[in-house]
């Protein structure tokens, strides 16, 4: 346990949390809608730092981040608990444990012996990653503030509804975030996660205002965000962020509380990567299709494939100082 960042004392010992967009009024002895932020006699607590429940070593590709340094790999950890209750979340079995077993579980795992173990394995960053980071935001924090000084970067994989006041703390020591925007309509918002729309744009403008590097992926799911005109609207909002940005789509594979969909067709992923290159997007990819032409990264000048991958693997990296070695372009991204 240890006491929170970001909360507000209000009378007759309630307090108000201002870590996530949820802004969360939590009573005497309650948990906020994470499940893992307890209001213990007016102090708002952290139940979750240094209790990890998952820590592996993943190819930084896995996050997905195909413009932080292709081909290196991060040490990545988790918590119990998240802000969102995604119907069609991949890691329920984790996110959702506080919400749904009201239990705290996770070994203990310090700050320094996760930056330790990163030096030891030759990771290039630590992922803050598999449930939402902003409910550990005490223990990412301080994690990567050792990790900042030790020369090993930080990433967040995010849904991005953390608050402005949280990402301006951490941002000087956070290199890069992939954030999920899930759809670009408020009602699948509030229906599917729990969450709203806005908040999650206001994260991801800030992130790039900050000089955080940013990469963005959406799960197309069948008959719910697979709209042309959808897709049209988001990879005009991720052009707005900048050409630049990494748009990643992913396929949906039947999982959780939407087990009875079917898995997202290639062709709509196909159709989603031609909308992408249409709205002028240098970078556009297609995931969980491994083999797939558009897992690779091509030179947005000359068109020549300058990264080859399989899945979460990069079989060749043929970049040469982050420049496309046929035309001489620069690849954007950060250790390229």
């Amino acid at each position: 346990m240890k006491e929170a960042f970001l909360y507000e004392k209000i009378k007759e010992k309630r307090v108000k949390c201002n870590l996530c967009s949820h802004h969360c009024l939590i009573e005497e002895g309650k948990r906020g809608i994470c499940g893992v932020r307890e209001n213990r006699g007016g102090m708002l607590c952290s139940l979750v730092y240094e209790r990890a429940v998952a820590n592996n070593i993943d190819p930084i590709e896995k996050k997905p981040f195909f413009h932080f340094f292709p081909g290196s790999f991060a040490f990545s950890i988790a918590t119990i608990g998240c802000n969102f209750r995604c119907s069609f979340c991949q890691n329920d079995d984790i996110s959702q444990f506080p919400r749904e077993k009201r239990e705290i579980i996770g070994e203990v795992l310090s700050p320094e012996k996760i930056v330790s173990s990163a030096k030891k394995n030759n990771c290039k960053s630590i992922s803050y990653t598999y449930t939402e980071p902003t409910v550990f935001f005490e223990y990412a924090y301080e994690t990567a503030k050792i990790a900042k000084k030790e020369g090993i970067k930080n990433n967040f994989v995010t849904n991005g509804y953390i608050s402005e006041e949280a990402l301006k703390l951490i941002s000087p020591y956070l290199d890069a975030a992939n954030v999920d925007l899930k759809s670009f309509k408020q009602d699948f918002y509030q229906k599917f996660c729990g969450a709203k729309l806005q908040p999650v744009l206001n994260s991801l403008k800030l992130m790039k205002n900050l000089g955080i590097w940013v990469e963005v992926t959406t799960l197309i799911i069948p008959g719910l965000n697979d709209s042309e005109d959808e897709l049209k609207e988001i990879a005009n909002f991720v052009f707005s962020l900048g050409k630049e940005t990494p748009w990643h789509l992913s396929r949906f594979y039947p999982h959780y509380k939407l087990a009875d969909l079917p898995p997202t067709p290639v062709e709509t992923l196909h159709q989603a990567r031609e909308i992408g290159k249409s709205a002028d997007l240098k970078y556009v990819y297609s995931g969980n299709v491994p083999g797939d032409e558009g897992e690779n990264t091509f030179c947005p000048d000359c068109g020549k494939m300058v990264i080859k991958r399989y899945g979460f693997q990069t079989l060749e990296n043929r970049l040469k100082q982050g420049k496309c070695p046929n035309c001489g372009t620069k690849i954007a991204g950060i250790g390229m």
